[in-house]
């Protein structure tokens, strides 16, 4: 998915997304871009990988729409997509427990 298309976040979307918060480092990554953009030579100095595993994991944020990258000459530059971020917010807070989650299966004769 490019890095600039919006949808309306479905299952499939919430579970890529989920995927790439999966990872120890991508989702601490997510949360030193909370504070504002940052280059990728300030975000290194928060881990102990190498540059190639940081883009490995920048692109990882970028391609389910978690992260804009903006390239300045030899740096780029990170940032928060707010508007995913509170997407998948908005579709996580829907997964409530309900009365619907308390409600047990009547009538199950597959086992018969």
């Amino acid at each position: 998915m490019d890095c600039d298309q919006k949808e309306t976040m479905d299952a499939m979307r919430a579970a890529e997304i989920c995927r790439a918060l999966g990872d120890l480092h991508r989702i601490q990554i997510v949360e030193l871009l909370m504070n504002g953009e940052l280059c990728g030579c300030r975000l290194l100095e928060h881990f102990r990988i190498t540059q190639p595993t940081l883009s490995h994991h920048m692109k990882i944020l970028a391609e389910c729409g978690l992260v804009h990258c903006r390239k300045e000459w030899k740096n780029t530059f990170y940032s928060l997509d707010c508007e995913t971020l509170m997407e998948f917010r908005s579709y996580i807070e829907h997964l409530n427990c309900g009365d619907g989650c308390r409600k047990r299966a009547e009538d199950c004769r597959c086992g018969e």
